[in-house]
């Protein structure tokens, strides 16, 4: 899921239970447009993106930085180079844990009643556009 700077919900995207969300990462950055204020054409790239350790790797790294992204993600306790990440940055990430627990106000994403994976993806995404209104 990518959540805007407001913490509204702009890409939803499922992966089975067994994989990783890294698998669809490069689709995150590439979908979900942000209105400018006034005229232009809404914008695609955020300025910087906030993680958790589990998108901490070289693969996001580079896809970031090839794109112009500044990245705030804490480094793993396995990796070399780690850097300490600026905490109020870092603090941003609550938006997105956030706007997960306003998601799972609706029961049926809560509970995860639809069993295809089409369905639930359609649930989830009215209960977003319901966060939106």
């Amino acid at each position: 899921m990518r959540v805007e700077g407001g913490g509204r919900p702009l890409v939803l995207l499922l992966t089975p239970g067994q994989w990783h969300e890294q698998t669809v990462f490069d689709a995150l950055p590439a979908g979900g447009a942000v209105r400018r204020p006034g005229r232009g054409r809404p914008r695609q790239r955020p300025d910087r993106l906030v993680g958790d350790r589990g998108y901490s790797s070289r693969h996001v790294r580079r896809v970031l930085r090839a794109r112009g992204i500044a990245v705030a993600i804490p480094y793993r306790r396995t990796e070399r180079h780690r850097r300490a990440v600026d905490p109020a940055v870092y603090h941003e990430r609550n938006r997105f844990e956030r706007c997960i627990n306003r998601l799972k106000q609706f029961r049926r994403v809560a509970t995860r009643y639809e069993k295809l994976a089409a369905n639930f993806l359609a649930m989830a995404t009215l209960a977003a556009i319901m966060l939106w209104l």
